[in-house]
């Protein structure tokens, strides 16, 4: 079968012909029919993330939905044929073994969640990471509910999804993005104000910040922004180390923590929002040869929202 493998730091993906998966015991097959590319995928290139891989080479792609063409003997939840995602996780595909870059993918039957009806493949693999990982800042590190004033700093492909998820519990959306080509897609969305910085909202009596930029400035904007008591959700990276104002932190009580990832239950979440109409990834489809290529467009920032291919 065809795989698009890393071989060595600083070297593009390759595209191999490797022997299918036989499942082991405890294992399925899945037929992939939809991929994401992410991010951490250029970090595995390019030797940041590197580090986490096992063996080289090794087939990446850790956003996965297709249909389970193979089960292991003491497999029982799933059965062939039926349609499935692989949530993304440090001990799954495409990070500690060979991933969802290729025609089939063997994973652990305890990693594996049934797709819903009527979610498309596309959106089943986006949601297996940045729907995850946003839903998790959003309704566990966030702790948002109806009513919840909630600003959320960058409009990205999580920063999207995050927005949705938060007015799909029913929270208010004040949405800090700076490219203002993206202002009236938050506003579509159901944004009650929108500005640039994340300090435009001060006196707005916000309850929650979710970062979602992580520059050093967004986050210490969001402790002068937030109300007595309030919370900071810290997700994006976009600087591994911030200055921040500890007085302002100390002497109006605000709650900083980081969120990373998410769980099999926040996924299934995820999906239910999605089989519900009310959350949508803004997704850029290619084919399974343009996989290469497209590492390549995220690395040039050349991406808008998530970036997924379909095959299969």
């Amino acid at each position: 079968m065809r795989a698009w493998q890393f071989t060595e730091v600083g070297a593009p993906l390759t595209l191999n012909e490797v022997p299918s998966p036989t499942p082991a015991a405890d294992e399925l097959v899945v037929h992939v029919r939809a991929a994401g590319l992410c991010h951490s995928d250029v970090g595995f290139l390019d030797g940041t993330l590197t580090p986490l891989l096992p063996f080289r080479p090794i087939t990446l792609g850790h956003e996965i939905a297709g249909v389970v063409s193979a089960v292991g003997s003491a497999v029982t939840r799933f059965q062939i044929g039926q349609k499935v995602v692989i949530p993304a996780a440090i001990e799954g595909p495409g990070t500690s073994k060979n991933g969802g870059f290729a025609d089939e993918v063997a994973v652990l039957e305890r990693l594996v969640v049934a797709l819903p009806d009527g979610v498309a493949f596309d959106q089943a693999a986006a949601a297996t990471d940045a729907g995850l990982t946003s839903y998790h800042a959003v309704s566990v590190q966030g702790n948002i509910t109806a009513g919840t004033r909630v600003g959320i700093i960058g409009l990205g492909g999580l920063g999207s999804l995050g927005s949705q998820a938060a007015l799909a519990l029913g929270a208010t959306l004040f949405v800090a993005e700076k490219n203002e080509l993206l202002h009236d897609y938050a506003r579509s969305l159901g944004a009650a104000k929108v500005a640039g910085d994340i300090t435009d909202f001060a006196g707005e009596g916000l309850d929650v910040v979710i970062d979602f930029a992580g520059f050093g400035t967004t986050t210490d904007g969001a402790i002068h922004t937030l109300r007595r008591g309030g919370r900071i959700v810290q997700v994006g990276l976009g600087r591994a180390r911030a200055e921040i104002d500890l007085q302002a932190l100390t002497l109006n009580e605000i709650e900083l923590v980081g969120s990373q990832a998410g769980t099999k239950e926040d996924c299934e979440a995820v999906l239910g929002l999605v089989a519900e109409g009310k959350l949508s990834s803004r997704i850029t489809e290619i084919g399974f040869e343009q996989i290469g290529e497209g590492i390549g467009r995220l690395e040039r920032g050349e991406v808008v929202g998530r970036l997924v291919a379909t095959f299969g």
